[in-house]
């Protein structure tokens, strides 16, 4: 008779990471989540509740220098100056920076994913050398504008408007809640034009450029939010990006920055539940903790569930990303479940705080508020819910 082979001695259960997601991650990939996840202890972690209460963010220049000293911004582009990370390496990056907060995120989005994207995949050569450098150094911040007051899930009625005049471009409208805009040096701006919707890339501190900053908003309060104006912004003939026409150059853009979104809101989930679990284990109700009654660890284990689930769902699209098949209706699959189920997140931590939840000691409120503006930007739920109608069913009911 045979003797049984010896089963492996199993590992123990890890509640950082209970279904084991980090094996699947080489050790390049944890030592750039690690870098980015030191950053923003250092530098956001202690102060950001300070910049959220104040709807602030001081010293963002010196910040941007900081995130290109260490690779993030551009970080999946290649060449000039950019780290030519992974797809799953800047996916890490975004988790870790919006567990810190989403408006850091989100600057390191539209810097990346937007401005520097439109110019690597559409610019001219001249562009690039111009202006990826800088930018991924930090030393210039970028701005996308795509977004205006009366057409925002619709960008094809867009009134901002480009003719030429001469050689020249002059460039008339007015783009809205755009990230980093009034401290932006350079601009990627899109606007109709006789030939169809084009790109182009402006200097902010161009005749007859503003950006006024908005103020008053209750999610996103320490990020740069603005308004782009442009009146008769007069621009050479090589401001244009030469390589796209058409709504496909800005879409393609918003597809590579809501992936980012996919592995962000689980960063912002994460920031939550770890803070819920940390209460639970300490705050006594009844004589003992309340991490010890059969609700609130339901709560926790729902959560845990729904938390890594959406991790593993944002790695299997940053894998398919890296292999060149992420298709943007899977990015919408993945925005729709992750951002819905990071609110969902946060509002279950939040009762398990209690009164503490509103507390800006604890970044419970600040997660759920900052999230209530991630659903909605760079698509909103409706339209992810569309692009996936129509990828299912075959039929269009955008109209």
């Amino acid at each position: 008779m045979s003797t049984p082979s010896k089963l492996p001695k199993l590992p123990p259960f890890d509640p950082s990471d209970p279904i084991g997601i980090d094996d699947l991650l080489a050790p390049e990939d944890l030592a750039i989540r690690e870098t980015v996840r030191t950053w923003s202890a250092d530098r956001v972690l202690p102060y950001i509740a300070d910049w959220y209460e104040r709807g602030e963010l001081p010293g963002i220049r010196e910040l941007a220098r900081e995130l290109g000293s260490i690779g993030a911004l551009g970080m999946s582009l290649e060449g000039y100056g950019c780290a030519g990370a992974s797809a799953v390496q800047y996916g890490l990056a975004c988790l870790e920076l919006e567990a810190a907060d989403s408006g850091i995120r989100s600057l390191v989005s539209v810097q990346g994913s937007l401005a520097m994207y439109a110019i690597h995949r559409f610019g001219s050569e001249e562009q690039k050398q111009r202006w990826l450098p800088g930018m991924a150094a930090g030393e210039i911040i970028g701005c996308f504008g795509l977004t205006e007051p009366d057409h925002g899930s619709d960008p094809a009625g867009m009134r901002t408007y480009a003719k030429k005049d001469g050689a020249d471009w002059v460039l008339t409208g007015r783009k809205m809640w755009i990230t980093n805009g009034s401290v932006a040096g350079v601009a990627v701006v899109w606007a109709q034009t006789d030939d169809g919707i084009r790109g182009f890339v402006v200097p902010t501190d161009a005749p007859g450029f503003s950006a006024p900053e908005i103020k008053h908003k209750w999610s996103l309060r320490a990020s740069v939010t603005s308004e782009l104006v442009m009146d008769e912004v007069r621009l050479p003939a090589d401001a244009v990006l030469p390589d796209v026409t058409g709504l496909k150059g800005p879409l393609s853009c918003l597809s590579h920055a809501r992936y980012g979104i996919v592995w962000g809101a689980m960063g912002a989930a994460r920031a939550s539940f770890e803070a819920a679990v940390d209460y639970a284990k300490t705050r006594e109700q009844f004589g003992k903790p309340i991490g010890g009654f059969q609700l609130t660890q339901a709560k926790l284990a729902d959560m845990a569930v729904e938390l890594h689930k959406g991790i593993l769902l944002a790695h299997h699209l940053g894998q398919r990303m890296d292999a060149g098949r992420l298709r943007p209706e899977q990015v919408s699959f993945g925005k729709l479940n992750n951002v819905r189920e990071a609110i969902e997140i946060c509002r279950t931590s939040r009762t398990i705080l209690g009164a503490n939840g509103i507390s800006l000691e604890y970044p419970v409120m600040r997660h759920a508020t900052n999230l209530e503006s991630v659903l909605t930007y760079e698509g909103t739920v409706e339209m992810h819910q569309l692009v996936l109608g129509k990828a299912l069913t075959g039929l269009d009911a955008f109209r």
